[in-house]
């Protein structure tokens, strides 16, 4: 059994498929080794200091918003199979949850985020990077549903945060992130070619 657990970040725009990738990795490996998986965005700043309507101004598309530092240190806690505290984040509140959710050490650990390439101290922590590479029309209806369905939000809201903050930070920090993954998949979770030689390379590290 490996001393360190073994960490691959999942990047790529808002509503690509990371999620859908990362579960899928998930079921493979959760009967031979044990499996988690840490979301980027339970990690974004506690804003319980702002008003509500200040907190639905922030721009949750930058770097800036997320609590950087946080997920860093528990990342190399995980890393070495410590138990970690995670935070929760409340869409509705627009900022993080009072509730933590406890996480023990894995051999597998799945980090998926906006982000996770584009932030150079996360990149250093993961043996594997991942880019999902989605069409933006298509990661925009997944993302428009989703906010509507899961995250109580109007259509107006969704529409404008993709215009002013969502497609422009995209372009700016997230595309250009690309550079760095050791593998990137096209059309995210149906892809499953790409999944299999991930899983391929994955086995790999782990078994040895």
């Amino acid at each position: 059994m490996r001393d360190q657990a073994v960490i691959i970040g999942i990047a790529g725009g808002s509503a690509s498929g990371k999620t859908s990738i990362a579960l899928q990795l998930y079921d493979y490996f959760k009967g031979q080794h044990q499996v988690r998986i840490i979301k980027q965005d339970d990690y974004y700043k506690d804003q319980s200091h702002l008003s509500f309507e200040e907190r639905v101004k922030t721009n949750y598309d930058h770097p800036f918003a997320f609590d950087t530092d946080l997920l860093v240190h528990q990342l190399k806690q995980l890393k070495n199979k410590e138990t970690i505290e995670k935070p929760t984040y409340d869409y509705t509140l627009h900022t993080r949850s009072d509730v933590t959710e406890t996480v023990e050490g894995r051999d597998v650990i799945i980090v998926e985020g906006i982000f996770v390439l584009a932030e150079e101290k996360v990149r250093d922590i993961c043996d594997i990077l991942v880019y999902v590479d989605t069409a933006s029309d298509i990661r925009f209806i997944r993302r428009l549903k989703r906010d509507i369905e899961e995250r109580g939000r109007s259509l107006d809201s969704v529409c404008n945060q993709y215009l002013n903050t969502v497609r422009p930070m995209h372009e700016t920090f997230i595309e250009p992130s690309k550079k760095y993954a050791h593998i990137i998949i096209p059309e995210g979770g149906n892809n499953y070619v790409a999944i299999d030689l991930l899983i391929t390379k994955i086995k790999s590290i782990v078994e040895n």
